[in-house]
């Protein structure tokens, strides 16, 4: 399990990835993470709205009532044209991370 620590830096990435893909809702993209974490993270729910709140406060998401297929009413949240451009730049940011930090991790044996 990846600790939440290491991951601090790049919820914001995982949550602009998926709404990339297409508007959703806070416990719809908890699952999702998940999902895709293969049982190496789990968001928590304070973790997941805290940063659905920042970015909203930002203007890189927007949110919007709607309903979840069961029909209950659910807060949406799509991404905006700035929130576009914040994930391209984290993307970037966190290659040069990944690179950087290889150099350590690896050495140079």
């Amino acid at each position: 399990m990846i600790s939440a620590d290491a991951l601090r830096g790049y919820v914001d990435i995982m949550i602009l990835s998926l709404l990339r893909r297409e508007p959703s809702y806070a416990y719809d993209m908890a699952k999702e993470i998940a999902r895709e974490a293969e049982g190496d993270y789990s968001i928590k729910q304070t973790t997941l709205y805290s940063a659905l709140k920042r970015l909203e406060g930002t203007g890189h998401v927007e949110s919007f009532p709607g309903q979840s297929q069961s029909g209950k009413p659910r807060t949406y949240y799509r991404l905006t044209e700035a929130g576009h451009e914040l994930l391209a730049s984290k993307c970037e940011e966190w290659e040069q991370t990944k690179t950087l930090v290889d150099r350590f991790a690896k050495g140079n044996d």
